[in-house]
């Protein structure tokens, strides 16, 4: 067995400011030694959303304390921490940006070498950390910015199947909380007003499963949503509290019914490669609905589910630690010349799903 790597890693590529130390020695399971997150919940609650500026800033003053709760937490200094990962994109690129530098400065001052993580490769690899699973296996990421069915081959190595063409899942849910009044973040609020809704009581659309193929739309089914609300209020001068919990309970199982099925096609479509399993990763992935539609499907394929423990789902620095432990071994560090990524696709490759600008493909 070789000696352990210890890394420190670094998430602040939206709304939550993260620090983690994780350990790993080949042939061992992977041991998590702390994994601090700060969130901004409570700063964004009045405008309906995450405000880029604010949270740029949060990150700025927060990132030291999360890295000293995290080594405070696992017992070491910086002097035991054989490198330092950082998400370098994509995500709001002020955010990204306080974290690029932080751990600039603590690479630069303490001689460790620096490892880029993409964030998305952090969720879709977080399955090797919690489970350790070997590729290739399907996954669909599934959050509040991202949605879109890879086939992980290596920690560098990604296949896109396809994805999203508008809203994701996650942005969806945060529309919707706020059409019908709900706390932000959206996700969590709309699964509550659910369970005690009626999911079929409003016939909502099940966008794309018309088409073949796994891409995804959600901004219809928003659409729909709007006018069901607008259509209730115009007719009965309001909604009620179960008007409200019943057209949460129905969107909420027309995303489900829509992920199960793409599910399916993509799993499918790969029927012939020797998958490990069908793995779930993002914010979305901790929507209980949404967990058990997509272990239904895993189990009618006869392939293995996993879905990361819920701490594990929304953004966090333990898989940006493990990410780097990944390329870390691969030798793929980085120099001081690393930088802030707004956009960074998995799959470079494929032609970009929501177009391509100055700063890069989207996605």
């Amino acid at each position: 067995m070789t000696a352990p790597l210890t890394i420190l890693g670094l998430e602040s590529s939206c709304d939550d400011t993260a620090a983690a130390v994780v350990r790993h020695a080949e042939g061992a399971a992977p041991g998590i030694l702390s994994n601090v997150v700060w969130g901004q919940t409570d700063l964004h609650a009045a405008f309906g959303g995450v405000v880029p500026e604010i949270a740029a800033r949060a990150h700025t003053e927060k990132l030291d304390y999360c890295i000293e709760q995290a080594l405070a937490e696992a017992h070491l200094s910086l002097r035991d921490i054989d490198a330092i990962a950082v998400t370098a994109g994509p995500g709001l690129i002020g955010g990204v940006l306080a974290g690029v530098m932080c751990a600039k400065g603590l690479a630069a001052a303490t001689g460790k070498p620096l490892i880029g993580v993409n964030h998305l490769a952090g969720h879709a690899l977080t399955p090797r950390l919690t489970d350790g699973l070997s590729f290739p296996y399907l996954m669909l990421l599934v959050s509040g910015g991202h949605c879109q069915f890879l086939t992980v081959h290596a920690p560098d190595r990604f296949t896109r199947l396809g994805g999203t063409i508008d809203d994701s899942p996650g942005e969806a849910f945060d529309k919707i909380a706020k059409l019908l009044g709900l706390p932000q973040p959206g996700g969590p609020a709309v699964e509550v007003q659910a369970k005690s809704g009626d999911s079929g009581r409003f016939a909502l659309p099940r966008p794309l499963l018309d088409r073949p193929g796994c891409d995804l739309s959600f901004s219809g089914l928003k659409t729909a949503v709007l006018r069901t609300r607008d259509d209730l209020v115009s007719e009965k001068g309001g909604m009620t509290k179960q008007d409200r919990a019943d057209l949460c309970a129905s969107f909420q199982t027309a995303v489900a019914d829509v992920l199960a099925e793409k599910s399916r096609r993509a799993l499918a479509s790969l029927s012939a490669e020797p998958l490990t399993a069908f793995a779930v990763a993002g914010g979305v992935a901790a929507n209980q609905t949404i967990r058990y539609a997509l272990r239904d499907v895993a189990d009618e394929a006869n392939i293995r589910f996993i879905a990361p423990p819920l701490e594990l789902c929304t953004d966090n620095a333990a898989m940006i630690a493990w990410a780097g432990i990944e390329r870390f071994r691969l030798g793929l560090t980085d120099d001081l010349t690393l930088a802030a990524r707004p956009r960074w696709p998995l799959d470079e490759a494929s032609a970009p799903m929501l177009g391509h600008g100055k700063r890069g493909a989207k996605a």
